[in-house]
């Protein structure tokens, strides 16, 4: 490749999607995975256990402890949080360099991880995911069947939190209807 031609490459778009635990944001994720052309998902790491079927570097790179603290000492992450426990983040080389490629990205992270994001990327576009209510978003954390009762209790407090923060967003989708909730955020991105 010519310098001219790296000069004159567009530079991708960051897209930032985060919400309460249990909206729908991964089934959004995939869709617009599915739907929008030359976007890539960048796969954040944590120190959680993988769920039954979740599979290392496709959900997220599961990671020690000791080894994502390693991690934040050396500057590696663009952004990371305590959430629900355990350590979330993502890699900084992983989004720039697909940006860099001119590929738009994807990240699907929490609140905290989004607003850090905003910080360093002020181009970077943020979009909340909200439920239709909180009882609707308890139905659906119970009906997944991947948590227990005081899991449940921690991330529907940890949801009223994040709600209030959905005004620093970009913009917010309420996923009352999948199939509205995925193709709002596909014309977003696109």
């Amino acid at each position: 490749m010519t310098d001219s031609t790296k000069r004159n490459r567009k530079k991708g778009r960051l897209f930032v999607l985060s919400g309460p635990s249990g909206v729908g944001k991964g089934t959004l994720r995939q869709h617009a995975l599915n739907n929008v052309p030359n976007l890539k998902y960048s796969i954040s790491c944590t120190t959680r256990k993988p769920r039954d079927g979740e599979t290392d570097g496709v959900e997220y790179r599961f990671i020690s402890h000791g080894k994502f603290k390693e991690d934040i000492a050396g500057n590696l992450f663009l952004e990371y949080a305590h959430v629900h426990e355990d350590f979330y983040g993502t890699l900084k080389a992983d989004v720039v360099n697909e940006l860099e490629k001119g590929n738009d990205v994807l990240l699907e992270i929490d609140v905290q991880g989004a607003l850090q994001v905003k910080q360093k990327m002020p181009d970077a576009v943020l979009i909340f995911v909200a439920p239709p209510g909180i009882e609707e978003l308890k139905r659906r954390l119970t009906g997944r069947h991947t948590e227990n009762d005081k899991s449940i209790n921690v991330r529907l407090n940890n949801a009223l939190k994040e709600l209030e923060l959905k005004d620093k967003y970009d913009y917010v989708i309420v996923n009352d209807d999948l199939d509205s909730a995925c193709e709002e955020l596909r014309k977003l991105i696109l």
